[in-house]
């Protein structure tokens, strides 16, 4: 993978050619958003902190604790993550919003945060206005899959089969307004598909219920199903990125299912780093020149392979793209859907 442009994988949390009308405008760079600030001698001069808008444990926390721990090596500072979870993760963004911009605070941001822009028709901060892309530095693909006792062995018929009894079939998700959630949503609205969506609170119940039989069908992260599948206990039909994963090649994407519809369907969770509007310019840069060293690093590829994601290094300027993208396109899914919080 190139790692100095956007993967393909990662061309939003929702319709890839989104990006490509981008306006120029939109296309600003992290240092053209930070206000002009004298830049610090020596940075970092004391403890850094990463702020998790996920409990301990998931993706998000997997990825800070990752990167966290090779940025402390290099920069000889601690670099503490902090979980700050509640509503949606708005909590641990307005902490990151409030903090000093001097570069010694960091959101984990994801796919979570665009999310939450279409979602919330006011937020006590602005995305674009309050904070600063700085890289995003891994992808964590999705996946539909069945219990065995479903016939369809691939998306293609899955989908006739939907087709054909409108509203009769239900899909889990790890919850409401996921990514997850809008990633069935968007497979939906693009095959001009009905069915019924059963919400849990995380991957590992509607996993768990759709291995039990509960339910038949789940969108989840491919790293929850994959295990299972080894098993038998579940069937992977398709997974929701671009490209294939490295994590189960042999798993076709929703691109390649032979529906006509869904010849550029594309969805991903990503994960990246966010400052304060502010932040020095130079110190921007520094975290962005940073991360990509980090990432860049076999042992951190390693790593993150194991811990069922993927390293995917994009910069400053391009997440911040991608970003108002996401946010245009999942805007319209709400309102076709009909999404609303919890």
């Amino acid at each position: 993978m190139n790692r100095g442009t956007i993967p393909r994988s990662l061309l939003g949390t929702v319709f890839a050619t989104a990006f490509a009308a981008l306006s120029g405008a939109a296309m600003l760079t992290a240092a053209s958003e930070s206000v002009a600030q004298p830049a610090q001698s020596s940075y970092p001069a004391r403890p850094v902190r990463i702020i998790v808008t996920f409990s301990a444990g998931g993706a998000a926390d997997f990825t800070a604790r990752v990167v966290g721990e090779r940025l402390s090596e290099l920069w000889k500072q601690p670099v503490v993550v902090e979980n700050r979870i509640g509503a949606g993760g708005n909590i641990g963004v307005e902490a990151v919003v409030r903090a000093t911009p001097d570069g010694h605070t960091l959101l984990l941001a994801s796919s979570a945060q665009p999310i939450n822009v279409a979602l919330y028709p006011k937020l006590s901060f602005d995305l674009f206005k309050d904070l600063v892309p700085v890289a995003l530095v891994t992808v964590s693909p999705m996946a539909l899959a069945v219990n065995p006792k479903v016939k369809e062995t691939d998306l293609r018929s899955f989908t006739a089969n939907m087709r054909a009894n409108p509203g009769k079939l239900s899909y889990a998700t790890c919850g409401v307004a996921t990514s997850h959630h809008f990633a069935f949503e968007l497979y939906k609205i693009q095959a001009k598909l009905s069915a019924l969506h059963i919400p849990y609170r995380g991957c590992a119940a509607a996993v768990a219920d759709a291995v039990g039989g509960q339910v038949e069908t789940v969108m989840s992260s491919l790293n929850t199903l994959l295990p299972h599948q080894a098993a038998g206990r579940l069937r992977v039909l398709a997974i929701t990125a671009r490209d294939r994963s490295a994590s189960a090649p042999d798993v076709p994407t929703f691109r390649e299912s032979g529906v006509p519809e869904l010849k550029d369907y594309a969805s991903s969770v990503y994960y990246g780093f966010m400052v304060p509007t502010g932040t020095p310019a130079d110190i921007v840069s520094k975290i962005e020149g940073d991360l990509r060293k980090v990432m860049a690093l076999p042992e951190v590829a390693k790593r993150v392979s194991g811990g069922g994601m993927e390293v995917a290094f994009v910069n400053g300027k391009e997440m911040g793209a991608l970003l108002r993208a996401d946010v245009e396109q999942l805007r319209r899914i709400v309102e076709v859907a009909g999404i609303k919080p919890e």
